[in-house]
C-alpha cells in the first residue's frame, strides 16, 4: 500500500474514531469508569483493510481525541492508558488478519479486545489512578479488590465491543469490496465476496464467552465472590456489577444460539 494511503487512512480511521467514541463517550460502565464505545468497529475495519500501521495509530490518536475533547484538556488518562492499549490492540488485530480469512477475522476480534481492552484497564488503575493521581480510593484497595476490578473493566469492554466487531465490521469489509474494489487488496476482496462467514465458529464467538459471563454473574450473586465485592464496592454498584454479568453473558448467549439456528436451519433447507 503506497505511503500516501496509509497515512490518509490513519487520519480517517483517528478522526471517524474520534468522533464515533466521543458520541458514547458519557455512557460508563457500572465501575462508575470506562465507556461505551461500539466504535471500535472503525479501528477493527482499517486494521482489515488498511493494515496494522494505520489501524494501530489511528485508534490511539483517535481515542486521544476523543477523551481530550470530552475533558476538555489534553487528557493523561488517555495518554497513558487508552493510546498504548489501542495501538497494541489494533496493530495486533492487523497483524493476525494480514492473510486475510474470516476464521483469522474471528480470532483478531476475540483476542484483541480481550488483550487490548485488559491492558488499558491495568494501565488506567495501576498508572493513571495509582501512580500518576496517588487517587487514596484505589491506593486503600487490596490486591485482590484491584484485580477485580481491573477484570472487570476488562470484561465489561470486551462483552460490550464483541458484538459489533464481529457482526457490523464484516458488512462494512463486503460493502467497501463491491464499492471500491480498488481499496480493498485481491486477497481480502477474493474472501470476503466468494466465501461466507464460518456461522458455526461465529456462533461459538458469542457462545463461549456468554456462557462465562453467566458462570461469574451467578457466582456473584449465589457465592462468596458477591459478598466480597461489597466490602470495597457499593451495594448499587455491586447490584450493578452483577446484573452486567448475567445480562452480558445472556445477550451474547442468545446471540450465539440465534446464529446456530440459522445455521442449522440453512442446511436443513438445503436438504
Amino acid at each position: 500500500m503506497p505511503l500516501s494511503l496509509s497515512v490518509s487512512g490513519m487520519a480517517t480511521c483517528a478522526a471517524l474514531y474520534a468522533i464515533g467514541s466521543y458520541l458514547t463517550a458519557y455512557i460508563p460502565s457500572p465501575w462508575g469508569v470506562g465507556q461505551f464505545r461500539p466504535a471500535v468497529v472503525v479501528p477493527a475495519f482499517f486494521a482489515v483493510v488498511f493494515g496494522p500501521l494505520p489501524a494501530g495509530m489511528g485508534a490511539a490518536l483517535g481515542t486521544l481525541i476523543a477523551d481530550s475533547a470530552k475533558y476538555g484538556y489534553l487528557y493523561p488518562g488517555s495518554f497513558l492508558a487508552a493510546v498504548p492499549g489501542n495501538f497494541i490492540g489494533f496493530y495486533l488485530f492487523g497483524l493476525i488478519t494480514r492473510r486475510f480469512s474470516w476464521g483469522r477475522f474471528i480470532l483478531a476480534s476475540n483476542v484483541t479486545l480481550t488483550v487490548a481492552n485488559f491492558i488499558v484497564a491495568v494501565l488506567y488503575v495501576m498508572v493513571f489512578k495509582i501512580l500518576y493521581l496517588g487517587d487514596p480510593k484505589y491506593i486503600a484497595f487490596s490486591s485482590q479488590a484491584l484485580l477485580v476490578f481491573i477484570f472487570g473493566l476488562t470484561i465489561w469492554w470486551f462483552v460490550t465491543m464483541l458484538p459489533f466487531v464481529l457482526l457490523v465490521t464484516p458488512f462494512l469489509i463486503r460493502v467497501t469490496s463491491y464499492a471500491i474494489p480498488s481499496l480493498v487488496s485481491p486477497d481480502i476482496r477474493g474472501q470476503t465476496l466468494r466465501q461466507e462467514l464460518p456461522m458455526g465458529l461465529l456462533s461459538l464467538a458469542f457462545l463461549v464467552p456468554g456462557a462465562l459471563m453467566l458462570v461469574i454473574g451467578l457466582s456473584v450473586a449465589y457465592s462468596a465472590l458477591g459478598a466480597e465485592m461489597t466490602r470495597y464496592f457499593t451495594g448499587a454498584t455491586a447490584m450493578l456489577i452483577q446484573w452486567m454479568f448475567l445480562l452480558s453473558g445472556a445477550i451474547l448467549s442468545c446471540i450465539g444460539l440465534a446464529l446456530k439456528i440459522g445455521q442449522i436451519t440453512k442446511k436443513v433447507s438445503k436438504i
